[in-house]
């Protein structure tokens, strides 16, 4: 009998995460996917597998799961009104925000567009937004 105990680490490719470790996760890696679902949501059961199958393609992003019930203040402050919903990170920007449940090509494209991001633009138009809000 072989072991691969590598290869099933990273066959278990989603991670849950919480409030508590939210923002280590979003700033800590360069692409983040975040499923926010709750267990009485039949959508949200029905892309779980979705979600898991499409994490153990690809090993450079971090694909993590937030229980909605579990985390309501956080899910509030993120305006997370209908779940699934599924937000994108990259670089610790919000670049992508949808509710429903995504077929795999669609979660797919969603990855595949987040990956051909031009950061360097994105974080330019991020500093111009803050400039005309103020934010510092």
């Amino acid at each position: 009998m072989t072991y691969h105990s590598e290869e099933q680490s990273r066959a278990m490719a989603t991670i849950d995460i919480n409030a508590d470790s939210f923002e280590k996760t979003i700033s800590g890696n360069d692409i983040v996917l975040v499923d926010f679902w709750a267990d009485w949501c039949g959508p949200c059961k029905r892309f779980a597998p979705i979600y898991e199958k499409t994490s153990e393609e690809y090993g450079d992003i971090t694909f993590a799961k937030l229980d909605t019930d579990a985390n309501q203040a956080l899910s509030g402050q993120l305006g997370i009104e209908g779940i699934p919903t599924l937000m994108a990170f990259r670089e610790g920007v919000l670049v992508f925000n949808q509710a429903g449940a995504l077929p795999g090509p669609a979660l797919k494209q969603v990855i595949d567009a987040v990956k051909g991001l031009d950061m360097v633009e994105v974080h330019k138009k991020v500093a111009e937004l803050q400039a005309q809000h103020g934010d510092s």
